[in-house]
């Protein structure tokens, strides 16, 4: 499924890397996938990773990139941003979402409202 609504939108730093890292790819169907997955001290985890869009995916394309999210993970990640960044912590993608009311101490889980978006259910 494709969307033309941009509902997750990529730091120009975010497009950079992307692109660096699917550089020399031999595959040239990959897409960034954001999904969300059960787990975590908060409830929910991210998982960020590259793969090829599937016919129930909602698809965008976001500066060159191409980004794909499942439908379930559509109605907790609408309105995120993916960002790039570097820090003493080390350097990685991070999820600037708005939908999120709590995160665990070490940032890797989150909660978010009891009721999904209603611009989420596209």
């Amino acid at each position: 499924m494709t969307d033309t609504t941009q509902a997750i939108t990529l730091s120009d730093k975010a497009v950079s890397k992307i692109g660096e890292l699917l550089t020399g790819q031999e595959d040239h169907d990959q897409a960034l996938r954001v999904a969300v997955r059960g787990g975590g001290c908060s409830g929910f985890q991210y998982a960020l990773a590259f793969d090829k869009a599937k016919a129930e995916d909602h698809v965008f394309t976001v500066d060159g990139v191409s980004v794909v999210v499942d439908k379930t993970s559509m109605q907790f990640v609408f309105g995120s941003e993916v960002d790039y960044v570097e820090g003493l912590q080390g350097a990685g993608f991070q999820v600037n979402n708005p939908n999120v009311v709590a995160a665990c101490g070490c940032g890797s889980s989150f909660q978010v409202k009891d009721e999904a978006p209603a611009a989420a259910a596209v």
